[in-house]
């Protein structure tokens, strides 16, 4: 096993539409689409299903885009009712249809719910050709469908402004840590898209809870909580909502002692968000610019999966197609994508391709020196659990090699360049060369 760092590869891609003349004004546009399986395909999260198909519709999964432009620059934003976020080659395929709109950067972000598709089988045999064909058929149409949602939500594009607003509601748990305190991230912000007329465009919450509020047992389709969250926004505020999990790799939702369930915790957390919208109605708006950095690093792992005795224990685990496709993906060290973007000087947001733990998230806020610093999780890839450095040393799920094979110390190595990132899209850095 790896246990080292391996020195990151940069491919830096930096776009900055705060070099020139502030815009007058944001752009925006919101898109949604339907994108539940049409046909039964294994569900994704829960070990215990292994391949069990979907047994219908609960509640239906969305894909819903929102594009944000500034002086020529454009970032789409995707929320995504899957537990994950697109596979690389997914990526590749979605960049490509949209490269002709030059967009600076895409974050697409899965929501983490346990009641969507398994997105990684691919057309190969033994990885899930000829039994899974639903599920590879499903993942080949997948990317398609969300580059034309990002494609419908550039061509809306209408004067807006941005304001945001945040405070800590204790409505998540850490589940992992056995010391005391257990520390949390109990932060919820909503970032708010308004019309040029003030009247709101789309809303966007980013809270950091497993969505495993329903049974494992249960193999309908669903959006958990964070379904019935955009269901209680929309209901008041008469726009969309866009759910973006934060780094959630070790927080549950905690329940308030009179809520019981998905849907009433969903509710819950979308009247807090409502309560935040309308405190960010008057909050300053944020400067029109647009900045993005996408970064590639290169790290070992913790384990091998190209070991036959590791595939063996982990398609028990899980089942032998899927663990193909991820050995295949992880072969030879992993190499995650990062996306930070800077909204005029005072939000920044962090995609991170896995399941970031909270902690990563409490400290880019304390050294960011940003209003408003989110950490997206699920987004861009996925690359199973980044405990920080002290949950690693402290073990158990999510922290140990099987569910968190990238190498000690890469969430921390891929938050510090993200935090660079932030600071020097700030022009924070002067004499760089």
């Amino acid at each position: 096993m790896k246990a080292s760092i391996a020195a990151p590869i940069l491919s830096l891609i930096t776009t900055l539409a705060a070099a020139g003349e502030a815009a007058s004004t944001f752009r925006a546009g919101v898109a949604t689409r339907d994108v539940t399986p049409s046909a039964p395909v294994p569900l994704w999260g829960y070990a215990s299903r292994r391949d069990a198909p979907s047994e219908g519709v609960r509640d239906p999964l969305l894909a819903r885009a929102i594009v944000l432009e500034a002086g020529g620059s454009k970032l789409a934003v995707v929320a995504l009712d899957l537990g994950r976020g697109p596979t690389p080659a997914m990526m590749a395929a979605i960049r490509e249809a949209l490269a002709p709109r030059g967009f600076a950067g895409v974050m697409i972000c899965g929501s983490h719910t346990h009641h969507g598709p398994v997105i990684e089988l691919t057309d190969e045999p033994d990885r899930g050709r000829g039994k899974f064909d639903a599920a590879v058929a499903y993942a080949r149409e997948l990317p398609a469908k969300i580059a034309a949602t990002v494609a419908e939500a550039d061509d809306r594009l209408e004067p807006a402004s941005i304001r945001a607003a945040g405070k800590d509601v204790p409505m998540n748990r850490n589940r992992h840590s056995k010391r005391d305190p257990k520390s949390t991230d109990p932060r919820l912000t909503v970032i708010r898209v308004d019309r040029a007329d003030g009247s709101p465009l789309a809303l966007l919450v980013n809270f950091a809870a497993h969505p495993v509020m329903r049974p494992a047992d249960d193999l309908t389709f669903s959006a958990d909580f964070p379904g019935a969250m955009r269901a209680a926004i929309e209901g008041r505020l008469n726009a969309p909502a866009l759910f973006l999990q934060g780094a959630g790799g070790d927080m549950s939702p905690n329940p308030p002692p009179d809520v019981r369930g998905p849907d009433e915790f969903g509710r819950a957390l979308g009247m807090e968000a409502l309560a935040l919208a309308e405190a960010a109605a008057t909050a300053e708006p944020v400067a029109p610019t647009i900045a993005v950095t996408t970064e590639s690093h290169d790290f070992g792992t913790r384990l091998d999966l190209a070991n036959p005795l590791n595939r063996l224990i982990y398609g028990r685990i899980f089942f032998p197609e899927l663990v193909e496709n991820l050995a295949a993906e992880f072969a030879g060290g992993m190499r995650p994508e990062t996306t930070t973007a800077l909204l005029g000087d005072s939000i920044g947001l962090v995609g991170l391709p896995g399941e970031p733990f909270h902690g990563h998230a409490t400290r880019l806020r304390d050294r960011a020196d940003l209003p408003h610093a989110l950490v997206l999780g699920c987004c861009n890839g996925h690359f199973l659990y980044f405990p920080t450095i002290d949950a690693a040393a402290e073990g158990g799920y999510g922290a140990d090699p099987r569910m968190a094979p990238i190498a000690l110390g890469a969430g921390e190595r891929m938050l510090d360049r993200a935090l660079v990132a932030l600071y020097r899209m700030r022009g924070r850095f002067p004499g760089e060369e």
